[in-house]
């Protein structure tokens, strides 16, 4: 009777029904010649390697095809390499467009990215800051203004320490910092800034009846908007017609439908310009200058804000405020590395810039309409 091979540890059962059999660290520190604790150096990036060991390590992995175990490697109390970002609503262009920078800066570092919608519920995200802490993602960005609260400041506040404690960072993306001692990372854009220099350059024009047209009262962007419109009007000792803001959401519905209501019913008592709170509001204030047999800009003046690719698209071509959004959403998984390790109470805030586009939609005033 011929002689068995040799027992050998790398020879493992087929899977039943024959299947492929996947490798396992133990396969690759046999073909490396190294012990398994070596290969998990090597692949978790924890520990200094020789170089020719790593080499030996990575080529192992290549040729048998080996994969971690993101679960596993959770379940031991490690990181999944994956970013959160939550927004309000994915198909936004705002969101959406930050949503790609986070996505291609993870991907460029080898990470994975989980993007989440709180579909437009105030608040929403922070159910959602949680699920992501429980899947031990390494950052969670979260996008868009938040909620002018103090319980809701109070409970993110809470959030943000929960998951420094393990290890993992919450990176706020295009809103006001949190309290001070609360460890988060943010990056902020002068949102009030950008809201005066367009309002100055309609009063610059002779505009003095400007309608504004905000978000949510309780949003943190449509405040800051507001503070920099009326600043401009203080800096120039005018007043402001309280009948002209106008509150609502940040929609092309919005800006639409109250923009044609003001129009039919003078109720706002007449104006030559109207600020959009974002370019979304600001399209929809277009389409109902249209239907009512407006010009834009020889009868009425529009501007937006973020200067979405749609603001250079629509006809008239938009005046706005540009934001850098894929640039907001690199900065947020960069900012999210250089964080980790930082001790709790730690906190980074980076700022970046923005400035007016001015397009075709914006001219000298007329009568008032409305």
């Amino acid at each position: 009777m011929p002689d068995s091979p040799p027992p050998s540890r790398s020879r493992r059962p087929a899977p039943a029904g024959g299947g492929p059999q996947r490798a396992t660290v133990q396969d690759v520190a046999e073909a490396a010649g190294v012990s398994t604790a070596t290969v998990s150096r090597v692949l978790n990036g924890n520990y200094p390697v020789a170089a020719e060991t790593r080499r030996k390590v990575e080529r192992a992995v290549r040729s048998l095809g080996y994969v971690v175990n993101a679960h596993a490697r959770a379940l031991a109390g490690s990181f999944t390499r994956t970013v959160g970002i939550i927004v309000a609503d994915v198909v936004d262009p705002f969101f959406a467009h930050i949503a790609h920078g986070v996505t291609r800066q993870a991907a460029e570092d080898g990470k994975l990215c989980l993007v989440c919608s709180t579909y437009g519920v105030l608040g929403g995200e922070l159910d959602l800051i949680d699920v992501l802490n429980e899947q031990r993602a390494e950052a969670v960005v979260v996008v868009g203004g938040g909620a002018y609260d103090p319980v809701y400041s109070r409970r993110l506040a809470e959030r943000a320490k929960a998951l420094n404690r393990a290890g993992s960072w919450l990176i706020l993306c295009g809103r006001p910092p949190l309290a001070a001692g609360v460890p988060t990372g943010v990056i902020d854009y002068d949102n009030a800034g950008g809201a005066f220099a367009v309002t100055e350059y309609l009063l610059g024009l002779g505009h003095r009846r400007i309608l504004y047209l905000g978000g949510p009262e309780e949003l943190s962007t449509h405040h800051l908007r507001l503070e920099g419109f009326r600043k401009a009007h203080a800096a120039r000792g005018l007043p402001v017609d309280e009948r002209l803001i106008q509150r609502g959401a940040f929609s092309r519905r919005f800006g639409y439908e109250r923009t044609a209501q003001l129009l039919e019913s003078g109720e706002a008592g007449g104006f030559t310009a109207v600020f959009g709170g974002n370019d979304n509001v600001a399209v929809g204030v277009l389409q109902a200058a249209r239907e009512a047999g407006l010009q834009v800009p020889r009868d009425l003046s529009v501007v937006g804000y973020d200067d979405i690719p749609l603001a250079s698209e629509v006809l008239p071509a938009l005046t706005t405020v540009h934001l850098p959004l894929e640039q907001m959403g690199r900065e947020a998984v960069r900012l999210a590395a250089v964080l980790r390790g930082e001790a709790e109470g730690s906190k980074d805030t980076r700022h970046l810039g923005t400035h007016l586009v001015i397009r075709d939609s914006t001219g000298a005033p007329s009568a008032p309409v409305g």
